[in-house]
């Protein structure tokens, strides 16, 4: 299974929560891990949501 990178996407975001760093503004949550490898383990499947930050920029 390909890994989605987070940091690419434009739902992602780094939190200034020190205890939950990384979120995800889709899925609404916030984690000690990347957000794709909560959304595996929770649903067994890769994120399908993803959207490059850089889709329609020239």
């Amino acid at each position: 299974m390909k890994r989605v990178h987070c940091a690419s996407c434009k739902f992602y975001y780094v939190t200034w929560d020190t205890n939950f760093p990384y979120g995800c503004k889709l899925y609404k949550i916030k984690s000690k891990q990347l957000p794709s490898i909560l959304v595996i383990q929770s649903t067994g499947k890769k994120c399908d949501q993803y959207i490059s930050k850089n889709d329609g920029l020239q």
